[in-house]
């Protein structure tokens, strides 16, 4: 099979869609073909928390993917995570392009032979900035050395695969974002998300005892104190998608 005529990208989705992101921004898949899709493009959505995956003989259309958020764990061995990791393996072999958000950043971590686990600190939720790595630069994107970005997890990758540099640090999580090669790059925070996604998690955190409500206090506070840096990410991700930087 061969690729011809506009670009196309998958977008495999980790986590089941809430009723609230559904009827607010179109489920998760919405939420990212607003930040990421342009005009000409194709995008099509997986949902591999479900089973379903592109096929082998299907993967050479792609010119992307992006990997979701998940509420869960990027070491478990789910047998739709162990699929995941084994796609990721062939994709990478391949030189695709490939961009992970947050769990989707653990596991790109995972299956390129790194270490994810439970961060020392404990949950990440708010919003925080990270610095970008000095050697890397960006030069046509015009972006400042400081980004703020949406939180939210209590896993990250403590181990770098090998071949893989740090390109973004935080006072809270040390590999923040990663690349490996020219073709992956991962992302612990969520470029893609607002903040009323973010205090709606919150609330989801309470209702599932992920956290107690003194903690959520807290975060709701955190998340008014500072402004994601929508459009910066929107220009970083889409530029490393889809041109290479």
């Amino acid at each position: 099979m061969e690729k011809i005529g506009c670009k196309r990208f998958g977008v495999l989705l980790c986590a089941e869609d809430s009723e609230y992101v559904i009827k607010m921004h179109g489920g998760y898949s919405g939420v990212f073909l607003k930040m990421l899709e342009e005009e000409n493009e194709t995008w099509d959505m997986y949902k591999v928390s479900c089973g379903e995956f592109p096929k082998d003989d299907e993967l050479s259309l792609y010119d992307g993917f992006v990997i979701t958020g998940s509420c869960n764990d990027a070491y478990g061995n789910e047998k739709w995570i162990c699929d995941l990791v084994t796609l990721i393996k062939k994709l990478n072999s391949m030189q695709t392009k490939i961009i992970g958000v947050c769990f989707g950043h653990q596991v790109l971590g995972r299956a390129l032979g790194g270490k994810v686990g439970r961060s020392p600190t404990g949950w990440d939720i708010g919003v925080r900035t990270i610095t970008l790595s000095s050697h890397i630069s960006f030069p046509s994107l015009d972006l400042p050395t400081k980004l703020s970005i949406i939180e939210c997890h209590r896993d990250e990758i403590q181990e770098l695969p090998a071949k893989a540099e740090v390109i973004a640090r935080s006072d809270k999580t040390g590999i923040e974002m990663f690349k490996y090669g020219d073709h992956i790059m991962g992302i612990q925070g969520h470029p893609e998300y607002s903040k009323d996604i973010l205090l709606f998690l919150i609330d989801r955190l309470i209702q599932r005892n992920f956290i107690k409500e003194a903690f959520a206090i807290g975060a709701r506070e955190r998340a008014h104190l500072l402004e994601p840096d929508t459009n910066a990410w929107k220009k970083l991700c889409t530029s490393f998608l889809k041109n290479g930087f």
